[in-house]
């Protein structure tokens, strides 16, 4: 599993107007539903009102590559550029080990 976190930043706003268009639009309903698409989630962090984080994780490599060749990138980008956007991105490659079991202590479920 790879786990994408990009963060856009703007001014005025823009990047949680950017988000908010994308749910509007469709675009994150469309990304949801392709093949190998985990997760695709905004969150906007308490401290950065000019900034919003997107959790994007996909099953691997070969389903983020048919995403980016997708039409649906231009139409991501024209956003991005409409909102004058930003990006700072992270990349995880999960284990299947999951959590050590030093760590699992500190999880309440």
């Amino acid at each position: 599993m790879i786990t994408v976190h990009l963060y856009y930043t703007g001014l005025n706003g823009s990047a949680r107007a950017f988000a908010e268009e994308m749910v509007r639009s469709g675009v994150v309903s469309t990304i949801r539903a392709e093949e190998g698409n985990l997760r695709y989630a905004y969150y906007f962090p308490m401290d950065d009102p000019e900034s919003v984080l997107l959790i994007d994780q996909w099953r691997d490599q070969a389903a983020i590559d048919a995403h980016h060749a997708s039409p649906m990138m231009a139409q991501i980008a024209a956003l991005r550029e409409k909102y004058d956007l930003h990006m700072k991105v992270e990349r995880f490659v999960s284990e299947d080990s999951g959590l050590p079991e030093q760590d699992l202590k500190f999880i309440k479920k």
